[in-house]
């Protein structure tokens, strides 16, 4: 087969039409599929709406059109907003987070009954109606609006922005010659396509996320196809702001002038489709409506499709009310037959929801945010991190097959090849067969360097302080003039520090992990009295304590260089170091959560320097807030790195952010957590790419609970961490797995998976006397 060669962005239209007039459909079908792969993956996304058509009246007066009417032909000009308000709820109920309004151009121009019915409703304009109606289906439902209001100014995409996610109109055509007497749009001032490129143009100025496509079969040539799609692709260019690309074919309707115009031929469907792939890159979201095609859904989705638009389980489609959307469980089918996976999307593109601070007025951006996962898709269960909710069950099983990359980096992991960032981000990706081949390989590899043995620690927290200097955006633990949220501010003396130690070697503690804020009065000898004050209650305990952040402030205070610092606290009884404040080892993402803290060099080469003079560590992550998947594989990379160098880190911990008392969620700028497909990820990727570097990948059943740790055991994960007794960080965050997770439990949640939970000392060896039987 001929391969055929990409465009070049600005490729002019009479150049690629040169390319592919005699171009076989297959290579044409074959390079779209790889493109949308390369891009996509297997992903095929569709928006759950409802459909408001908020008037039937129209200025227009298309020959094929059936959704517009005559005043005589409805009962009313307008729905009222009591209609639509019974639409939205109904929505809302079947689980749609979009609401799409579609109605006529401006039809108070062409009708008295559509003026004199918005002047009694206290409005001069269609578009100030739907302003209101916007408004109201956002605020009292929640559902996120995306009109489809006809030809708009840089003033109306300014009044609607505020209570849209997104908009749209169709180019259709670029072809003039369409409005001319005898053509489809004659006597349709709106579908004049100079008027429609400058209303596309004007909402990208608006930054608008926005829609629009071909109306393919109405009497254009293949050549004129190119031609608008290469002037979408122009536009876009110039702005960054469309979304989607919609190629909808023709289909002949009863009651209109082109009803006995012919169908659109599947093949002619298919030709469009590649060719709207091939003009406008792998990036681009195609999308066909479902219900125009059902019979050819897996040839849509080999020539370029990745998106299916919004699909109603409560409202017929309008425009084409011959044709019922497909229910979703056929969709899904019917995708899965074609070798990809069915994933729910917003109303706003994944591209610009990862980036509402651009696309979105300030009152959507956080409900978007709160919304989705890194990926910029909904995270349609209701489990997050730390909340007490079931966990919910990750998808049977695909029977779809493994893609190809997935597979190739599976195999590189095997023999042993340092993964790039390109390549772990694919595995953060990965979804249906692909993160199930994900998981099962980490949970093999688990089983090849940690056997079967679920371990764990008895160990106690002691949280010295929760006064801190810093700042941190994710931190509701620290305590200060302005953070009271979870109660009072406290300091342990250590005396009481002494006493805490003792009693956790008094109930069979092996470990204290300690850690605190950065107290103002704090200074590097602090560190040191607490090591004594442990020491005198618990003489043979192992001291886990004081993350990089305290160590870098305590050296600096005393003066000292990390390594004389290190020696220091060595001498005086540290045993091993907590890898926290690692966050996420990315500069750009500590700029937004932790500006004020040490950066990531700075905590890499605390650990650095702690492994050098003999301390051991752990590694953390805490992910799923203002993070995308790049920024963790970053973050993987530079724990892996290090290990190479040094050996020191005994486990890696993935920590998911909880957001139910975090300042940056409460302000609106963070994400609620990751998504449980990613928190379970997150344990297999860390364990494909750590992977004979780091032999320990902990679950933490303080974020997770018992059902979501007993998950990540099952995918990569071969640890349970420590008991406890006492944690509160999680907790001051509104975590609610508890304080404490017992002998017994943790042995219940290893039973649960079919294996042995066995005790373990903090460097992982055995203890000889189990403290449960």
């Amino acid at each position: 087969m001929k391969r055929l060669l990409s465009f070049a962005p600005m490729t002019a239209a009479a150049e690629i039409w040169a390319c592919l007039e005699t171009r076989p459909l297959a290579d044409m079908l074959a390079t779209a599929e790889a493109m949308t792969l390369a891009a996509h993956g297997p992903l095929v996304t569709y928006s759950r709406k409802v459909f408001i058509p908020l008037t039937e009246l129209c200025r227009d007066v298309c020959h094929y059109c059936t959704f517009a009417k005559t005043p005589k032909r409805v009962d009313a000009a307008y729905l009222s907003l009591d209609r639509v308000r019974a639409i939205a709820e109904a929505g809302k109920v079947a689980g749609c987070r979009e609401a799409l309004f579609t109605l006529g151009d401006k039809p108070e121009l062409r009708f008295p009954a559509a003026a004199a019915e918005l002047a009694a409703m206290g409005h001069a304009t269609t578009l100030a109606y739907l302003q209101e109606a916007a408004a109201m289906v956002l605020a009292e439902t929640g559902l996120l609006p995306h009109l489809n209001p006809g030809l708009m100014d840089d003033a109306d995409y300014a009044a609607l922005r505020p209570v849209s996610a997104s908009m749209g109109l169709m180019l259709e055509t670029a072809a003039d010659r369409l409005s001319a007497p005898g053509g489809p749009h004659f006597g349709s001032p709106d579908k004049l396509p100079a008027a429609r490129i400058a209303a596309i143009e004007a909402a990208g100025r608006a930054r608008i996320p926005f829609t629009t496509g071909l109306l393919i079969g109405i009497g254009e040539t293949r050549r004129e196809r190119i031609e608008a799609l290469v002037v979408i692709r122009d536009l876009h260019a110039r702005h960054g702001h469309i979304q989607e690309v919609i190629i909808q074919n023709f289909r002949p309707k009863h009651d209109t002038k082109m009803a006995a115009h012919p169908e659109l031929p599947l093949d002619e469907h298919l030709w469009t489709i590649a060719a709207a792939r091939l003009v406008l890159g792998a990036a681009m979201s195609i999308q066909a409506p479902p219900n125009l095609q059902l019979n050819a859904l897996g040839a849509l989705i080999r020539a370029g499709v990745n998106d299916w638009g919004g699909v109603s389980p409560v409202t017929p489609d309008h425009v084409n009310p011959e044709a019922p959307w497909p229910h979703l469980d056929s969709l899904a089918t019917a995708t899965v037959r074609a070798g990809r996976v069915l994933r729910e999307r917003l109303a706003i593109g994944p591209r610009f929801a990862r980036a509402p601070e651009i696309w979105l007025d300030h009152g959507l951006q956080t409900r978007v945010r709160h919304m989705v996962d890194a990926r910029g898709l909904p995270v349609v269960e209701h489990w997050r991190p730390g909340m007490g909710i079931a966990t919910p069950a990750l998808p049977s099983p695909s029977s779809t097959p493994v893609t190809r990359e997935i597979a190739a980096i599976l195999t590189a992991v095997d023999k042993g090849v340092r993964l790039n960032e390109s390549q772990i981000v694919r595995l953060f990706e990965a979804d249906g067969a692909d993160a199930d081949a994900v998981m099962a390989h980490a949970d093999c590899l688990r089983a090849d360097v940690a056997g079967g043995d679920v371990t764990y620690v008895i160990n106690r927290n002691i949280n010295y302080t929760n006064i801190c200097l810093y700042k941190c955006g994710f931190c509701a633990f620290s305590k200060g003039s302005t953070r009271d949220l979870r109660g009072p501010a406290y300091t342990l003396d250590n005396d009481m520090v002494g006493q805490r130690a003792a009693e956790a070697a008094a109930r069979g503690a092996t470990e204290v992990c300690l850690q605190g804020g950065i107290h103002p009065k704090y200074d590097g000898n602090t560190y040191l009295h607490i090591l004594a004050a442990v020491k005198a209650g618990a003489p043979d305990i192992h001291i886990h304590a004081f993350s990089p952040l305290e160590v870098t402030h305590g050296a600096q205070t005393l003066g000292l260089s990390l390594t004389a610092f290190l020696t220091q606290l060595s001498d005086a009884g540290l045993s091993t170091l907590p890898g926290t404040a690692a966050e996420i080892l990315d500069e750009e993402i500590r700029a937004i959560i932790c500006p004020d803290k040490i950066g990531a060099a700075a905590w890499l080469d605390v650990m650095r320097t702690a492994h050098a003079v003999g301390l051991r560590s752990t590694a953390t992550i805490m992910f799923g807030h203002v993070d995308g998947y790049r920024h963790w594989a970053r973050h993987l990379l530079s724990v892996r790195d290090l290990q190479a160098d040094t050996g020191g880190f005994t486990e890696f911990v993935p920590l998911p952010f909880v957001h139910m008392e975090a300042p940056i969620w409460r302000q609106g700028a963070a994400r609620s957590g990751p998504s449980y497909r990613e928190t379970i990820l997150m344990h297999s990727v860390a364990r494909l790419v750590l992977h004979g570097l780091i032999d320990n990948i902990q679950a933490s059943w303080v974020k997770l609970g018992a059902d979501g740790a007993a998950q990540a055991l099952r995918a990569g994960a071969n640890d349970l961490g420590g008991v406890l007794m006492d944690e509160s960080i999680t907790r001051a965050a509104g975590g609610q797995h508890g304080q404490s997770f017992d002998v017994a439990m943790m042995h219940d949640v290893a039973r649960r998976i079919g294996r042995p939970a066995r005790q373990r000392t903090t460097l992982y060896g055995r203890v000889d006397i189990p403290a449960f039987a």
